[in-house]
């Protein structure tokens, strides 16, 4: 078998990227690759999902209140236990579990970073075979080094921080990364069992042709998010359309796809949920930094998304991320503007 020997996997660009800061200590290299790692795992599982048993619910309950798929356990239970293992992590938080974990020894009380990580995003369509991901966090920790992580690691504003990232599972796997120097996109080559690099330096256009939000929540939702969602459907000066609605129902599939060609997503809150559904710390906060670096923007319809300060693991928030020129338009609606 021939290898390409221009196209990098994972583990030789971070290290590349190493290279180029001879201070740096390396745990955070160390730390992706670990990702990586556990990415690869659940991969595996995903793809025989329906050979196996571990599609369907797992008979329990997790702390919004949503049913627990067993493939959202096994997720889980991979990542942390990669993390765990490793060398780079000194605890995580994760949407499945109630509270954070810490990992309480020598090795990762001197650990640099905690990670948040939302194990399975759109887990609701394990069973119909639609794609899912997951999504990842990386904070460097303020508590003291050489000691257990504490809870304040975890409860930080998104513009601080150093990584972030996702795995889509669909037609083939991608992890898509960003540290404050660029976007990466790497796809998983089945035939060496690597990710390699496929979307170097990813840049978000500043306008796409797609919108993506639950229609059957329109009338649940504010006067202005309903006029620009009607906007978004007529041809106008404003905004430029008419857009094409696609919303997939996993929001990490819906985020790169606008994130690569173009788009808006819109999770708005509802007049019986105004603190919308997805959960700051591991789904809206590391995607606005990824678009963000790429270009986009993304807000909860007040303030932008990654100056909010959080008070809780499980924090949920209204989101409307995705291309600029797109989230420009928007922001006129929701000042009233238009």
């Amino acid at each position: 078998m021939m290898v390409n020997r221009n196209i990098l996997t994972l583990d030789e660009f971070t290290i590349q990227q190493l290279r180029q800061f001879p201070k740096a200590t390396g745990e955070l290299s160390s730390l992706l690759r670990d990702i990586g790692l556990a990415a690869k795992r659940v991969n595996v599982e995903v793809n025989k999902a329906g050979l196996v048993d571990i599609l369907g619910d797992a008979g329990s309950v997790n702390v919004q209140g949503e049913d627990v798929k067993k493939l959202d356990v096994y997720a889980n239970n991979h990542f942390m236990g990669v993390l765990k293992h490793g060398i780079s992590c000194a605890g995580i938080g994760s949407e499945e579990l109630d509270d954070f974990v810490v990992f309480n020894d020598e090795v990762s009380n001197n650990s640099k970073y905690v990670v948040l990580f939302d194990p399975l995003d759109g887990s609701g369509n394990i069973d119909v075979n639609v794609s899912i991901g997951t999504i990842f966090s990386v904070y460097k920790r303020v508590s003291e080094k050489g000691k257990p992580c504490v809870k304040e690691d975890f409860l930080q504003p998104g513009n601080r921080q150093v990584a972030a990232g996702y795995v889509i599972y669909g037609s083939s796997t991608m992890l898509v990364y960003a540290t404050r120097r660029g976007v990466n996109g790497f796809t998983l080559d089945p035939s060496i069992g690597e990710f390699s690099l496929s979307h170097p330096n990813i840049q978000c256009p500043e306008y796409g042709m797609f919108y993506s939000v639950n229609h059957g929540n329109f009338f649940r939702y504010d006067e202005k998010v309903r006029r620009y969602i009607d906007g978004c459907q007529r041809k106008t000066k404003d905004t430029g359309g008419p857009y094409t609605q696609r919303y997939i129902g996993s929001m990490v599939a819906d985020v790169h796809r606008n994130l690569i060609k173009g788009g808006i997503f819109m999770y708005p809150g509802t007049v019986d949920k105004p603190k919308g559904k997805l959960r700051l710390l591991y789904e809206a906060n590391p995607c606005a930094f990824i678009v963000e670096v790429a270009g986009g923007a993304a807000t909860d319809g007040v303030q932008r998304i990654l100056d909010i300060q959080p008070t809780e693991l499980h924090q949920r928030t209204p989101l409307f991320i995705g291309s600029k020129g797109m989230m420009d338009e928007l922001e006129l609606y929701l000042q009233a503007k238009i």
